[in-house]
């Protein structure tokens, strides 16, 4: 068996059971270089559990599933055997010292407060349940599809809060919520068996940038601590070698869309009932894509220096694959604008000459202090993108 698979399967094992192997051996251990004390924020309760019948513990007793049971697959883990972080504790941006620069970090703003949380730890939890500015959230991360999504976790009365199912449908993460035990996609946030099936969820924009674009744009931001609880080798990788595969694990069931390679990396956009997919690859070139998505504008852009999480047994050594960012292209007084990256990584718009990070933030210019409006967009591979949207565009870039 190849090694990267052998170090993926142990990753899963030593992840239920509580302790860590995928790196067990090598002559370096990661350690948390930070020595600042982490800190709660206030959180609002999840609602109580229901007594309703569980999808989670038997789910061929609903009469209703929007996906096929027979293809909704063990991953290995037991539910929770992939921990939820539940009680999430943050640092100051300036206390954090476990991060290298190019680290991946994910990146969510709600109204005026902005979290980040570093994919090392996610990598190993899949879902953090957390609030901001009074919002429910649950942040969630497939290793397996590279899917970096947040949602809102209220659904009507309802507070929920997300668990890992130890279940895969078409090699991406389903996810249960601890009131009804309903089961989720992660993909498109729906509950496809249980009590809340058809539901859907609120997706939120979030951005997967390096650690040293987020905290340039962010230094009031909260970070995510290594301080959850668990006894996880932060900052290694248990996927080693997964972005080198020609197609995704046997998990996957079904034909993959060939009109890109499996694994080839894309933006996904969905708006309203049309989607499209922008092959990262292309994109990386020229650095700017202008897409129209059910008649509205949307801007993409790419800046290297973010490494990727799946390749390298230590993360901050990955591939430079770079961060991708999407966004309404109107100023403030509505103005349409058009943009071209710089070879320092910002974007400079065409029509105030003013510069954007690739968070969509003018850091310089006429413009100086503005947001874009941020689109909800998934960096993923296209195997998983396909699957969830058969019938996207597959933009050709020239």
């Amino acid at each position: 068996m190849h090694r990267s698979i052998l170090v993926l399967l142990f990753g899963l094992i030593a992840t239920a059971c509580g302790g860590f192997s995928a790196g067990q051996g090598v002559d370096e251990l990661l350690v948390d270089a930070s020595t600042a004390e982490s800190f709660d924020v206030p959180q609002i309760l999840a609602s109580e559990r229901e007594d309703v019948p569980s999808a989670l513990r038997d789910i061929g007793s609903f009469d209703v599933a929007l996906v096929d049971r027979n293809q909704v697959l063990s991953g290995g883990p037991p539910p929770d055997g992939i921990p939820s972080i539940d009680e999430p504790r943050f640092l100051n941006v300036g206390d954090v010292g476990f991060l290298d620069d190019r680290e991946p970090v994910i990146v969510l703003e709600v109204a005026d407060q902005a979290r980040i949380y570093p994919i090392q730890i996610l990598i190993w939890h899949e879902i953090v349940n957390d609030t901001i500015d009074d919002v429910p959230v649950s942040i969630t991360y497939c290793p397996l599809c590279n899917s970096a999504i947040a949602y809102d976790a209220r659904v009507g009365d309802r507070v929920l809060e997300f668990g890992t199912s130890g279940r895969l449908f078409a090699s991406a993460m389903v996810m249960y919520d601890r009131q009804t035990e309903s089961l989720w996609t992660h993909i498109d946030g729906r509950a496809v068996v249980g009590e809340l099936v058809g539901t859907e969820l609120e997706l939120l924009p979030v951005s997967t940038v390096a650690w040293a674009d987020a905290r340039k744009d962010h230094a009031d931001a909260l970070v995510l601590s290594r301080d959850t609880g668990h006894d996880r080798q932060y900052g290694v990788n248990p996927y080693e070698g997964y972005t080198s595969r020609s197609a995704p694990l046997s998990f996957f069931r079904g034909a993959i869309d060939d009109r890109a390679s499996a694994m080839a990396r894309v933006v996904g956009l969905r708006v309203n009932e049309e989607s499209l997919a922008v092959p990262v690859d292309d994109l990386a070139v020229d650095g700017v894509a202008e897409v129209i998505v059910d008649g509205e504008p949307i801007v993409v852009w790419h800046k290297a220096g973010a490494a990727s999480s799946l390749d390298s047994l230590v993360i901050e050594n990955g591939d430079d694959i770079g961060a991708v960012g999407a966004f309404v292209p109107v100023a403030a007084d509505g103005t349409a604008l058009s943009f071209t990256r710089t070879l320092d990584g910002t974007f400079v718009d065409d029509q105030t000459g003013t510069s954007w990070s690739v968070l969509g933030r003018a850091v310089s210019g006429p413009l100086e202090g503005s947001q874009l409006e941020r689109v909800e967009h998934l960096d993923t591979f296209w195997f998983a993108w396909a699957t969830y949207q058969p019938d996207t565009l597959l933009v050709v870039m020239p």
